[in-house]
């Protein structure tokens, strides 16, 4: 066969693909304002529903936690905010008929308004909409209260097991240190990974208006410092978390540990620059003892890690052409459901952004993917560890974790209509795939929420 018509023969083949994905692509929302998925867990347990919050633009504006059935298109209303508040980044429980969101402060006004270090998890249960629980208590001011933060959790998701649920954090009596020319020696606010378990409610004093009580117990897994040393696996940010395996991950020895989060740390090097390398977090079976410092904090120090936390780097890369994990697309962390590899994004010495994993054992890492362009999005695995999706060269597609190979889903686009970057979930089952696409309705135009199936 000649090269012409090889070259022939892919393109119809390529427009078939098209078609045949176009036809396949369905929109799930239409309504005249955003509709936003956070990058995983928005699929209710038996893949027959999505959640989404309703926020628009980039602002953190919305009011409403909603769900939509996959097959008939109707909405659902499961919380709506009060008093003034905000609320989005709406998660489920991979076991149970549980969400777990941001909620912003009520009342705000010109001294407490929504920020990094002002929002906290609340949850609800679909069975039961309207009615919502705080995750974590906030303690603003002294006494600091055993099991409740000092400001802001962020991106909340259930472990695989429903039992546990990780996010960032940052401080905001430390960041209210940091602001002031005369405050005292003190750890700066950075931002942090932090874990809520059950085994509150946990109470706390009314020393700051803006204090309340929480249904979970939380602590910091993560540790930072102010100053990273060059060279060292010191870190001055942890973000982008993950849980790692639906049952934990088999260590070099041959054990399984149960529980683990995978983060970016931001490390220093000895030209006086940052990147982001891969961590993980063992994590003890309980996250309630004490180790050499206070799990509540102090005025001038952070809330820090429970007793048995152990904080690992995987990654070094500092050698590379382009060292460190990339934030652009942003994305979070995310483990094979084995738990053996995690999955981010980085450079290739040719500047392309590619799929790589390191190894949860040994830390052995490997590119996965060689495409002539950057991934474009967020991304998610599917439930045997086979395939990754995502958005590449204006599409939805997989990737197959074996081989590298991208298997495009739906049509090519570019402009308004492109595929976003935030999130491109596979549903529990394996089946579809939910992301989303921005809609011009008249002048306007608003994100809703799309579902292709995933072979």
């Amino acid at each position: 066969m000649s090269r012409l018509s090889t070259l022939l023969g892919l393109t119809i083949g390529l427009a078939s693909v098209s078609a045949r994905a176009a036809a396949q692509e369905r929109q799930i929302t239409r309504a005249p304002h955003g509709h936003v998925l956070t990058n995983i867990n928005v699929w209710s347990p038996d893949s027959r529903r999505i959640v989404y919050d309703t926020r628009t633009g980039d602002s953190f504006n919305g009011t409403r936690i909603e769900d939509v059935n996959v097959g008939t298109g109707v909405r659902r209303l499961l919380h709506e905010c009060s008093n003034g508040a905000n609320c989005g980044v709406v998660t489920h429980d991979p076991t149970s008929p549980r969400l777990v969101f941001i909620q912003g402060p009520e009342r705000p006004d010109s001294s407490w308004s929504y920020g990094f270090t002002r929002r906290r998890g609340a949850t609800v249960d679909t069975r039961y909409p309207g009615v919502a629980h705080p995750l974590d208590a906030m303690n603003y001011s002294a006494p600091f209260a055993v099991g409740a933060l000092r400001g802001g959790s962020h991106v909340h998701v259930f472990s695989p097991d429903g039992q546990w649920v990780s996010f960032t954090y940052e401080d905001e009596v430390l960041a209210r240190m940091d602001a002031r020319s005369d405050a005292p020696r003190h750890e700066p606010n950075q931002r942090n990974v932090g874990v809520a378990v059950p085994a509150g409610p946990v109470r706390v004093a009314r020393s700051h208006p803006r204090s309340h009580d929480g249904d979970w117990f939380s602590v910091v897994v993560t540790r930072t410092v102010a100053q990273p040393t060059p060279g060292s696996d010191e870190i001055s940010r942890a973000f982008e978390e993950g849980w790692v395996g639906r049952n934990g991950y088999v260590t070099r020895d041959g054990t399984t540990h149960k529980r683990a989060l995978a983060f970016l740390g931001t490390v220093a090097t000895g030209a006086g620059k940052t990147h982001h390398e891969v961590f993980i977090a063992d994590l003890p079976d309980g996250l309630t003892t004490v180790d050499a410092a206070p799990l509540a904090g102090t005025e001038t120090t952070r809330p820090a890690p429970p007793f048995g936390v152990t904080q690992r780097r995987l990654t070094f890369t500092a050698e590379r052409q382009f060292p460190g994990v990339v934030t652009a697309p942003r994305h979070w962390l995310r483990a094979s459901p084995d738990g053996a590899r995690i999955a981010f994004l980085m450079k290739d010495d040719s500047g392309v952004v590619q799929f790589w994993t390191v190894s949860t054992a040994d830390g052995t890492c490997r590119q996965l993917t060689h495409n002539a362009s950057d991934i474009t999005s967020a991304f998610t695995w599917n439930p045997d560890g086979r395939w990754l999706a995502h958005t590449l060269d204006g599409s939805v597609g997989v990737t197959e974790t074996a081989t590298g190979e991208f298997r495009r889903l739906t049509p090519r686009q570019s402009g308004v209509g492109t595929p976003r970057p935030e999130a491109v979930v596979f549903s529990p089952d394996g089946r579809q795939i939910a992301y989303m696409r921005d809609v011009t309705v008249g002048q306007d135009t608003f994100s809703q929420i799309f579902v292709v199936p995933a072979r």
